[in-house]
């Protein structure tokens, strides 16, 4: 263990991330696959076996339990590289998996951003410590360069293993999940993983479901100065709105334990509405889109039809809406809740390791979004987030990562892959 500790590259994490976040690898775009072209170089220097292939899209989209998709692809790389120790070959121990996403969402409002999102740079954070800014930094690049750099230090040391170790670099996460369902499908599932997604280096091991859904609702079109002789599809969404936010509140009456400090845990919101196609007509068209929240241990077909009927009642009781009802459709991606519980050895694990490099017990909660921790316990794998960052700047402008927060991350997996894989 102490060899391994000593191996760890702390002074050039931030050149490492600067490289992998200079790569604009927006989800869907062919960046995605640069990125993962780069890192497949990096792993092999690392003297990790490589796996890289092109994802079957096809095949993978036609499997009856896909996650979903939204962003439009030509083409997807799966990665995975994988240490056995100095010897080599198969072994009898067990095998942890180090899962990380090299997918971005798009940057934003440009003008909010301090400097270029895909030029990064380090500076001082809000809270005095130094910390490197881009799309990215936080979710959740930083937590896949921990990733290497903790299985180079124990590689280095020549620590010999039992087990195995699978780095999984992953796209199409934000979208649904894509890269690591096709990772899982060719067979690099393990016996724990670890996804260091941001938590602040704390421990989070539940994640509440998220569906992407679309609702349509018709109006009657006429001159907008005639306009009560037409019905406007916008002022028709009101009364769906207000059945909306009472099922959220519904919903959120009870929640699991690992969810009770989010408010609220499962939320249900409406993000996109579009609706009209001239300023002088009554809009006989609206198309809205948002996210319903999944309850830990709900099914999800449960969920869907709870939105439905919502729906539908709040449209039985319209006089336009009832005979005109609005349509409801899930689309994109579709986040199922995941757990491991929280007494569980990949928990109790990860918390040892933490407290033994920063002298106290993390925090062990859930978090509200979606990720792709549900597809490893839908598989059956003891699975939690552990990583640099903060989730409040994931998605934002000047997104960054406290550099300590890098190497207290590394040197976290140093410890787990010791106590996990270690001979």
């Amino acid at each position: 263990m102490t060899a391994a500790l000593a191996a760890l590259e702390r002074d050039g994490v931030a050149g490492v991330l600067g490289d992998l976040l200079a790569i604009p690898s927006v989800t869907g775009t062919q960046a995605e696959s640069r990125a993962q072209h780069v890192l497949a170089e990096w792993y092999a220097e690392a003297g990790l076996h490589v796996d890289h292939w092109p994802i079957d899209l096809e095949a993978v989209t036609r499997s009856p339990d896909f996650p979903g998709m939204e962003a439009p692809r030509t083409q997807a790389w799966g990665l995975v590289g994988t240490w056995t120790g100095p010897a080599g070959g198969d072994r009898p121990g067990p095998t942890l998996v180090l899962n990380g996403h090299v997918d971005v969402v798009p940057p934003g409002d440009l003008s909010q951003w301090t400097t270029a999102p895909f030029q990064p740079r380090v500076a001082e954070g809000a809270d005095g410590r130094e910390s490197v800014y881009g799309r990215g930094a936080a979710d959740m690049k930083a937590g896949l360069v921990a990733s290497l750099l903790a299985l180079r230090a124990v590689r280095s040391a020549g620590v010999p293993l039992r087990g195995a170790v699978h780095l999984h670099s992953v796209v199409g996460e934000e979208d649904g999940g894509l890269g690591t369902f096709a990772t899982l499908q060719r067979g690099y599932a393990g016996d724990l993983a670890v996804i260091p997604e941001p938590t602040s280096c704390q421990i989070v091991c539940a994640n509440g479901g998220a569906l992407t859904f679309r609702l349509t609702v018709r109006g009657q079109a006429t001159h907008a100065s005639l306009r009560k002789s037409g019905v406007s599809a916008v002022e028709a969404l009101w009364p769906i709105w207000r059945a909306l936010a009472a099922l959220e509140e519904r919903r959120n009456a009870q929640v699991h334990p690992l969810m009770a400090h989010l408010d609220p845990a499962y939320p249900l919101s409406i993000g996109t509405v579009r609706a009209g196609d001239w300023p002088s007509t009554v809009p006989d068209l609206l198309v809205a889109e948002g996210r319903l929240g999944v309850a830990l241990g709900e099914d999800v077909a449960t969920a869907r039809q709870d939105l439905r009927d919502a729906v539908a009642d709040a449209c039985a009781g319209d006089g336009w809406l009832a005979a005109h009802p609005a349509e409801v459709e899930f689309v994109g991606g579709q986040f199922a809740p995941g757990y491991t519980d929280r007494d569980s050895r990949v928990v109790r694990l990860v918390a040892e390791a933490h407290e033994r490099e920063t002298g106290e017990p993390p925090d062990v909660r859930g978090a509200p979004y979606g990720s792709d921790l549900r597809l490893f316990a839908a598989a059956g794998v003891p699975v939690l987030h552990y990583g640099p960052g903060s989730a409040h700047l994931a998605h934002a402008p000047d997104e960054h990562v406290p550099l300590a927060e890098i190497v207290q991350t590394a040197e976290v997996l140093v410890r787990l892959i010791v106590s996990v894989c270690g001979a």
